[in-house]
């Protein structure tokens, strides 16, 4: 296991590649989060933010670290992560480029109730607690989508303990299948998930082997279901592969 940087530790805008990655644009302004705020009003708060490097599989942050930043993925992929006693990675979500973590603890001040891994080399970007609650106090449609983001989380976590206390392992896997299809553009009846999940980040998520997910993935392909294409796998049918985890879910 990597090291993780020093949260108190930042690197700050100055004459390095990090200053010309962002002053190409305002990564604050360009957010969906931020859509209602006015860019003036970001200038400052922007200013006031600390940019972070990290290498792959490079831990940005440990669970109960004191962290209360909310923090925001400029380019590359954070994984949110948990580790077992005995030292299993369990994960949770993949943030990517645009999308943001760190809300929890940055709302509530506690601890951090998960780890956070770059997944590949990651450049983010820290807006300190206070400002982040200012924001939300000023700018009551900004605080609404941090609300509804924070109920699907919910209501994500529900639907994956019942399928953890309730279901079999390989309707498991179907559940994450299906979870990720929801979260990609689908066609008709299709999904095209990209890049390709790789079986050990799934077996993570639904708390079993890669050799299950194996299995489960050959049978899918040899029901139609799905499909191994160049980096990318195509759910040829979508409202089956609903149709049976909800047959698994009673």
């Amino acid at each position: 296991m990597l090291k993780s940087k020093a949260l108190n530790d930042p690197v700050r805008p100055g004459s390095s590649t990090i200053e010309a990655e962002a002053s190409e644009r305002s990564v604050l302004a360009d957010l969906e989060l931020f859509k209602e705020v006015d860019r003036d009003a970001l200038m400052p708060i922007e200013q006031a933010c600390r940019f972070r490097r990290f290498s792959a599989h490079e831990h940005i942050f440990e669970k109960d670290a004191s962290s209360t930043d909310l923090f925001f993925v400029v380019r590359g992929k954070v994984r949110i992560v948990n580790y077992s006693v005995s030292g299993r990675e369990i994960s949770f979500a993949d943030i990517c480029e645009g999308d943001y973590f760190g809300e929890i603890s940055a709302i509530d001040g506690q601890p951090c109730s998960a780890g956070a891994m770059a997944v590949d080399e990651t450049l983010i970007m820290a807006l300190p607690r206070r400002l982040f609650l200012a924001l939300l106090a000023d700018y009551p449609q900004t605080a609404l989508r941090v609300m509804r983001r924070m109920a699907r989380m919910l209501r994500s976590a529900d639907e994956r303990i019942m399928d953890l206390s309730t279901v079999a392992a390989q309707n498991r896997v179907h559940a994450e299948l299906l979870r990720q299809a929801q979260d990609h553009q689908t066609l008709g009846n299709a999904a095209v998930i990209q890049p390709i999940p790789i079986h050990s980040d799934i077996a993570s998520r639904v708390s079993t082997t890669r050799e299950t997910v194996a299995r489960v993935l050959n049978d899918l392909a040899r029901q139609g279901i799905v499909e191994r294409t160049r980096g990318a796998l195509l759910i040829r049918n979508v409202r089956m592969l609903r149709s049976m985890v909800e047959e698994a879910r009673g």
